[in-house]
């Protein structure tokens, strides 16, 4: 009974900042969205150089510095990794393509849904139908491998980074870019972003929140746990975009997004397809980064990875709907997430042992 009050409790603080976000100057129905904000310092960074969306997000950081503050106050931090790291880069960078083609992670996804935009509803169905197939591989013994202890200096990388990020915002060398219009420029103040960031790494952490996860236990063994943290999430932020005059019902004119359901449909199946392999949503990997999972690590510099590659090569969807090459990305991401799945199986591993013992004992 206390987890469930902790998620419903995370939940309705996440709706609650999500809001307070955007009314202090964070984008339309994006008080918070992790693949959108990974996509801002991407481009701060210079790793793409679309002008309309490059910002510093301290909201990133926060998620993970949260997190490890927490992590390390309860005992919780472990280094640990060496699970399939390659293959988790890759999920992790398609999990971000097909975010960007519907514009938006799997909270933003519930934010704009609160928000009045239908887009998202579509997006949701797409979500829950790629998890519902990865749950497929799941059931048939999918796995990316037990994760190793490390010692402790590896886990404190990525937390690292996060502190380094902060710095090079507050300082503003000439090296980083930030945008002078568009979702880039539209930002709450910087303690503001910064405290919502801590507050819900250090929730997410202690309730183990995740979308992904939250779908995934609801048809794997129906247990709605956290799920309910979403419902939260929900509820919370549709009753103050009601208060404060940010709801609009509807498909059409939603703040950066597109009505190409087909598309929302698609772009979130595959967020959802890769997230259930991954064992985690967006937001989860930045939690489990912050705990001192490098493998979670470099799911984040394979989401940071495919941000730049969306705006580089013009994968990304914008309001005026999803691009050619955007589409290709998506199918390609499909066959990869698919390949990742199949090639992972036990059958397949055991197999692929056999074979190698027996060529191996030949050549001896």
């Amino acid at each position: 009974m206390n987890e469930k009050k902790l998620v419903i409790a995370a939940g309705a603080a996440i709706g609650l900042l999500s809001v307070l976000l955007v009314k202090f100057g964070n984008p339309p129905n994006m008080g918070v969205c992790v693949a959108c904000f990974i996509r801002d310092i991407a481009g701060a960074l210079g790793l793409h150089r679309a002008e309309t969306v490059q910002y510093l997000r301290p909201e990133i950081p926060g998620f993970i510095l949260g997190s490890a503050l927490i992590a390390l106050a309860t005992g919780e931090f472990r280094a640990r990794g060496g699970s399939a790291p390659i293959q988790r880069f890759f999920l992790g960078f398609f999990v971000m393509i097909g975010a960007l083609v519907f514009l938006g992670c799997p909270l933003r996804m519930v934010l704009r849904l609160a928000a009045g935009d239908l887009n998202a509803l579509v997006a949701l169905f797409g979500f829950a139908a790629g998890i519902w197939v990865g749950l497929l591989y799941i059931k048939n013994g999918f796995s990316l491998g037990k994760a190793q202890r490390l010692a402790p200096s590896n886990g404190f990388i990525l937390p690292g980074v996060a502190m380094a990020l902060l710095l090079l915002l507050l300082v503003k060398p000439a090296f980083i870019f930030f945008s002078d219009k568009g979702p880039g420029a539209s930002h709450a103040p910087f303690y503001l972003s910064l405290f919502a960031g801590l507050v819900i790494g250090a929730l997410a952490q202690r309730s183990r929140l995740c979308m992904a996860g939250g779908i995934r236990d609801l048809f794997l063994i129906g247990d709605p746990h956290l799920f309910i943290g979403f419902v939260a999430i929900f509820v919370v932020a549709l009753g103050l975009n009601l208060t404060v005059g940010q709801f609009k019902l509807g498909f059409l004119e939603q703040p950066i997004a597109h009505s190409d359901a087909l598309w929302n449909f698609l772009g979130m199946f595959l967020a959802g397809y890769g997230s259930v392999l991954l064992g985690g949503c967006p937001l989860r990997q930045c939690i489990l980064a912050g705990e001192g999972d490098t493998d979670a690590a470099l799911t984040f510099l394979g989401m940071l990875t495919g941000a730049a590659f969306a705006h580089n090569f013009s994968l990304a969807a914008s309001p005026s709907g999803v691009p050619l090459s955007g589409k290709v990305a998506v199918i390609i991401g499909l066959l990869v997430v698919t390949a990742i799945g199949y090639f992972n199986l036990p059958q397949y591993v055991q197999a692929t042992s056999r074979k190698e013992r027996s060529t191996y004992g030949t050549q001896s």
